[in-house]
């Protein structure tokens, strides 16, 4: 039997992020041949409409306030308890994202639902969908289904493919007027630490770097291979307390659990609470002096060296290969 299924998009800055694209994607294996609803919310953002449509969104509810220019659990809870009480959907799909782990305990303890956390991927199985998500800071693997009811989970970035673009797809676009009250926080500003360039949660390629840097300077090739590769640099939190780098950088079990194509660890150890963060992306390859290191048991690829020596010589032949 096919389901509406209502997708929560995300924007920053004015632009979409790509986890809203990959929801749009698990929400079409919810759906069975039903429909894709995509809830917009913010200010100013019903320009980025036909974006989701194109990939894949059936219809389109933006939900504009001047209360929801910046993010707070009230305005949006508001929101988007109003888009799903003029849907009412079967199933409801956020990104495991900082907004989506703060938000969707929200929205399932108001709709007295459940809610199945952090899905790194989708099966069927007997006719039911399987939902398998990561436990023990990633050390196994456990499969949920749902019996009965509405279907809320939120998807890890990075793990389900988007849907195709189709360029000049067309689908109905809708504003909801909600009024939104009570706010007990008001966010002023918001001040970013965090270096320009990829968002480190969706990057397809991150190079990190742990207490091997030795110094803030020591990131500073890391930073350039990341840039040559179109990918964005992370960091142990061994880094982060040294202060050779900002927390918004931290990657790990207390920092962001990310899931690239490539992840390059130069100088990084290998502690639990890092490879909790970093042990599921596709390929890793480890750059460390201490042939012993943990981080070789996760590798795909290692290399035993200092990092102030391979790096360059990584980067002088990556730019090779552009060049050619």
């Amino acid at each position: 039997m096919s389901k509406k299924i209502l997708v929560l998009a995300e924007a920053r800055e004015g632009a979409l992020r790509n986890v809203s694209f990959e929801a749009i994607a698990a929400g079409k294996k919810l759906s069975n041949g039903g429909e894709i609803v995509s809830v917009l919310i913010g200010e100013g953002i019903s320009s980025l409409s036909q974006e989701l449509v194109e990939y894949g969104a059936d219809k389109v509810v933006t939900v504009e306030h001047d209360k929801l220019k910046q993010y707070s659990s009230d305005g949006y809870a508001q929101a988007l308890l109003a888009a799903i009480e003029a849907e009412s959907p079967d199933g409801i799909v956020f990104g495991h994202t900082a907004l989506g782990k703060d938000l969707s305990p929200r929205i399932a303890s108001k709709l007295g639902s459940g809610l199945i956390s952090d899905v790194t991927s989708i099966e069927e199985s007997g006719g039911k969908l399987v939902f398998i998500r990561p436990i023990y800071s990633g050390k196994a693997f456990e499969k949920k289904v749902v019996n009965g009811g509405l279907v809320f989970v939120t998807i890890r970035p990075n793990n389900i493919d988007p849907l195709p673009k189709e360029e000049g797809r067309s689908a109905e676009v809708t504003s909801l007027n909600v009024d939104i009250t009570d706010l007990r926080t008001i966010i002023k500003d918001v001040v970013r630490k965090a270096t320009d360039g990829v968002d480190l949660s969706e990057a397809k390629v991150i190079v990190a770097g742990g207490r091997g840097v030795k110094s803030e300077s020591g990131f500073e090739p890391l930073k350039e291979l990341a840039d040559l590769l179109g990918g964005a640099v992370g960091a142990s939190r061994g880094a982060c307390d040294a202060e050779y780098c900002d927390y918004s950088l931290q990657i790990g079990q207390t920092g962001k659990v990310v899931t690239p194509d490539l992840y390059i660890a130069c100088g990084i150890s290998g502690a639990i609470q890092h490879m909790a963060g970093m042990s599921n992306s596709k390929v890793i390859v480890a750059i460390n002096k201490d042939p012993e290191a943990n981080i070789f048991k996760v590798a795909d690829y290692g290399i035993v060296g200092d990092l102030f020596d391979v790096v360059p010589l990584l980067i002088e032949e990556f730019k090779k290969i552009k060049v050619s």
